[in-house]
C-alpha cells in the first residue's frame, strides 16, 4: 500500500480541488471560471479555431464546443466563418474578453507567485517537471492495474 504522504493522484487531485475553487471564487467578480480564463489565455490575435482550442486546454472537441459557446454567450469571443475552411468556426476575443483575459492574467500571475513561496527554484523546477511528466503519460498507462482479490 502506498505512504499516505505519497498517494500521489489524491494529493493531486485535492491539490486541483483548491486551486480551482480559489480560482474560481477570485475571478468570480469577473463573471469568469477558471476554466474560462484558462482559454481567455490561449488566444492571439488571430484568433483560434475550437479544435485548437480544446488541443491547448486538452479538452474533448465537444467540451471545447460548449466552452466556445459559453466564452460567445458572455459577449468575450465572436465566432465567424474561417477564411481556409468554411466548414470551421474562427474564435476572437472581443474588446471585453482582452480586458477581461489581461485582468485574470494578473490575478493568475499574483496567485500563482503565491503558491511557489518558499520553495526554491530548484524545487519548483522539479515540480514543474513532475507535472509535465504526468501531463504527458498516456493514460492507460496512469490506470490502476486490477489486481486479483485474495480470497
Amino acid at each position: 500500500m502506498t505512504q499516505p504522504g505519497r498517494r500521489m493522484f489524491w494529493l493531486l487531485a485535492r491539490a486541483q480541488r483548491r486551486v480551482n475553487a480559489t480560482s474560481d471564487a477570485g475571478l468570480a467578480d469577473l463573471g469568469l471560471t477558471a476554466t474560462q480564463a484558462g482559454a481567455l489565455f490561449c488566444f492571439t490575435d488571430e484568433g483560434l479555431l475550437v479544435g485548437d482550442l480544446a488541443a491547448k486546454l486538452d479538452l474533448a472537441q465537444s467540451a471545447a464546443s460548449g466552452l466556445a459557446r459559453r466564452l460567445e454567450d458572455a459577449g468575450l469571443v465572436v465566432r465567424s466563418e474561417d477564411a481556409a475552411d468554411g466548414r470551421a468556426a474562427r474564435l476572437k476575443l472581443t474588446a471585453l474578453g482582452k480586458r477581461r483575459r489581461e485582468v485574470a492574467g494578473l490575478r493568475v500571475a499574483t496567485a500563482n507567485a503565491r503558491l511557489l513561496e518558499g520553495f526554491s527554484e530548484r524545487e519548483i523546477d522539479t515540480v514543474v517537471r513532475w507535472l509535465n511528466r504526468v501531463a504527458e503519460i498516456p493514460e492507460e498507462n496512469l490506470r490502476p492495474k486490477r489486481q486479483k482479490e485474495r480470497t
